[in-house]
């Protein structure tokens, strides 16, 4: 790593942190606001920081932040990929490959994402890797973002750990199956042999004789997305519409998860709603940090 210029970090941080509208975060303006920009506080808490860690950055006298708490930062901020690129330069760090990883949130993505707050929403990559949730999505599916390693991927928990297919029906755990296969299967086809797709699918042939089985037979996605079934452990089972908005240049889909009004599977989304935090179920999953760490890097 290069030495940081941290007064030039200190005012670039500040001079975007002032830049960014509560509006542009989902935030609410509030009546007492007397300065433009969010606070450091609202800055922290959407790049999931403590506020201490955040401001001694900005005075600046705070420690040199590694990629990860960068790559938290740039989407707190809601930066674009050149401005995340320079905020990695300015902390001594190489810019990130603009690789097929996709872990950048575009900021137009973010901006839907932050209207999206009383429904289930959440940013995947071209992986299964979920980067961002909103407080429904994690009612619903568990915090899918604080696993680590290959387990990060839903395509790899799916097929190597048992406790990953508690949400979904048992009845429909074969078609799930394809349907993922399937998908990666379209990554890997786009990305090629000499990609983490790649690498992925060889952890999973060598993992799971059920993967490899249908990797054998080149399974390709069909054009119509289906109603998904959610066997939430609280509410019951829930039939859920799933709308997906694509970005292609950074291969990454926001996931929207609707009911139809009337039904009962409606009621039982408020009723999630209503239940908050994350579904009781077993994992393996472990945080980095204590409160200052992002989640799932």
């Amino acid at each position: 790593m290069d030495t940081a210029d941290r007064a030039a970090l200190a005012a670039f941080l500040r001079a975007r942190r002032e830049a960014l509208q509560p509006e542009d975060a989902g935030l609410p303006r509030g009546r007492r606001r007397r300065t433009d920009g969010l606070r450091r506080e609202e800055v922290a808490a959407l790049c999931d920081m403590s506020v201490d860690y955040y401001s001694r950055l900005e005075q600046p006298r705070g420690p040199n932040p590694s990629e990860q708490m960068l790559a938290a930062i740039a989407r707190g901020l809601r930066l674009s990929l050149e401005e995340r690129d320079h905020l990695f330069r300015l902390a001594g760090h190489a810019a990130p490959r603009r690789i097929r990883r996709g872990d950048h949130i575009n900021p137009g993505i973010m901006r839907i994402l932050d209207r999206l707050q009383d429904t289930p929403a959440q940013v995947v990559n071209h992986l299964g890797e979920t980067l961002k949730q909103t407080r429904l999505a994690v009612a619903l599916l568990g915090d899918e973002t604080a696993f680590t390693g290959w387990a990060r991927s839903l395509h790899y928990r799916w097929f190597t750990d048992p406790a990953s297919r508690l949400v979904r029906p048992e009845s429909d755990h074969a078609e799930h199956s394809r349907l993922l296969a399937a998908d990666l299967y379209g990554a890997y086809a786009r990305d090629g042999s000499d990609s983490r797709t790649a690498q992925l699918v060889e952890e999973l042939r060598a993992a799971s004789p059920e993967f490899a089985a249908l990797w054998s037979e080149h399974p390709v996605l069909g054009p119509y997305c289906a109603p998904k079934r959610f066997q939430h452990p609280r509410v019951g089972l829930l039939e859920l519409h799933c709308q997906t908005l694509v970005d292609p240049d950074q291969s990454q889909r926001l996931l929207v998860f609707t009911a139809v009004p009337g039904t009962e599977s409606y009621a039982s989304l408020q009723l999630v709603s209503v239940l908050g935090d994350g579904p009781d179920r077993p994992d393996h999953r472990r945080r980095e940090g204590s409160g200052e760490a992002p989640p799932g890097r």
